[in-house]
């Protein structure tokens, strides 16, 4: 089976949706079935050159959809975008471009069109999966419903999340099938309208990977000595997050531990806020913002070097990091909230906090003060992983998927 997934997003562009797509694309390839990509093109990266003795595509240039430029970069065309001057992390596609490429992609029979965001990408894998005559999948990555509220501030907040509810009903009725990450966001849909066949199908974990790491180099290259107490955030700097949230927290387990140290690894549009709230809030030497970390090597050190992995978000539709945290032995306090409830109803691997920054404080105070449950659940954490969250199961169940349709 051949799969042409498309998205407005993709690395560089660090987010869930970007780690999802790899995970998927490399595990669905060594299943036998390889998966190509239609993302944006970022500045810096170099733009695809065709290889020497490739078929021309007469209706293509620079960077088409030829064999050659699809081979460019692991079966990745990074289309043509602009600057969005209200989210300058992210891109916008060309459709124009994209309409050019329809010939050449035909001609690489896909058995289906797999769409991976809800922007300039539905559109356009719409328009190729009726030009190719295959089905289409889309996977629903985020609840838009509570995030416009967060950067459309000026706007009746009742209008926004009916129009966020009518956007999506509509777009997922356009498909013939909805991937989910969670069984909430799957009962969210259905309350929205959605109608069309959906299955749950979360991101797996590359276990291999989640091996390596190392705790103490992390720690030596940032200056943190080897007993500091460290708490760890992993994800986007943004309003949605609930970051507010953690600094409350933080604030109360500080004055039991004064030197608790909270580092939050990600950059995003809510940062200057936060630390612009950590002053007032007298905890600039209890918090250190980190930016991106590469994922294949300083990210897993710095998951490595905290004790606690604290996540507050009440959006998610998966909590993607919590895995990653859990795979690497280190136990979470979070919040069992829309997605993040999947992974923390079994209640294995860390501890789950009320919405309530004391109740919050009270359980992260738990592991740090108490070294043997913080070791059973850092054991328990890389067990429950490794048997339920693999990247093999997942993309066998998106395979199964895929041939339901087909």
């Amino acid at each position: 089976m051949r799969v042409l997934m498309v998205s407005d997003v993709y690395f560089p562009r660090v987010n869930r949706v970007s780690t999802s797509i790899q995970t998927f694309r490399r595990d669905l390839a060594a299943l036998g079935h390889p998966v190509d990509l239609l993302a944006p093109h970022y500045p810096g990266l170099p733009r695809p050159r065709p290889r020497p003795n490739s078929d021309p595509d007469p209706d293509a240039d620079m960077g088409s959809a030829t064999d050659a430029s699809l081979g460019d970069e692991n079966g990745i065309l990074r289309v043509p975008s602009r600057y969005l001057f209200f989210d300058p992390e992210d891109r916008m596609m060309s459709g124009r471009f994209i309409h050019r490429q329809v010939a050449g992609l035909a001609r690489r029979n896909y058995d289906l069109v797999h769409i991976q965001t809800p922007f300039v990408a539905h559109a356009a894998g719409l328009r190729l999966a009726r030009a190719f005559g295959v089905p289409v999948v889309e996977t629903y990555h985020t609840h838009f419903e509570p995030y416009l509220g967060h950067y459309l501030p000026w706007l009746p907040a009742p209008g926004l999340r009916a129009a966020a509810r009518r956007f999506t009903r509509r777009q997922c009725n356009q498909v013939d099938a909805v991937v989910v990450p969670s069984t909430p966001m799957l009962k969210t849909l259905q309350g929205y309208g959605v109608d069309k066949p959906m299955r749950i199908i979360p991101t797996g974990l590359d276990l291999d990977r989640f091996r390596s790491g190392d705790g103490a180099r992390f720690r030596r290259a940032h200056g943190i000595a080897p007993q500091r107490p460290v708490l760890m955030h992993v994800g986007r700097v943004a309003h949605e997050k609930n970051i507010d949230f953690l600094l409350q927290m933080l604030q109360r387990v500080q004055r039991e531990i004064p030197d608790v140290l909270l580092m939050i690894v990600g950059e995003g549009p809510a940062q200057r806020h936060l630390e612009r709230l950590s002053q007032r809030m007298g905890l600039q030497a209890n918090l250190r913002f980190l930016g991106y970390l590469d994922r294949d090597g300083e990210l897993l050190d710095c998951y490595r070097g905290g004790d606690v992995f604290v996540f507050a978000s009440r959006t998610e539709t998966q909590g993607l990091v919590l895995l990653e945290a859990m795979a690497l032995g280190v136990p979470v306090v979070a919040l069992a909230e829309m997605g993040t409830r999947d992974i923390l109803d079994a209640g294995r691997g860390g501890l789950v906090a009320r919405a309530e920054p004391e109740h919050f404080a009270q359980q992260v105070l738990r592991l740090l003060r108490e070294p043997d449950l913080r070791a059973a659940c850092a054991a328990d954490a890389r067990d429950y992983v490794g048997a339920t969250w693999s990247g093999t199961t997942s993309a066998q169940r998106m395979l199964d998927l895929y041939r339901s349709l087909v």
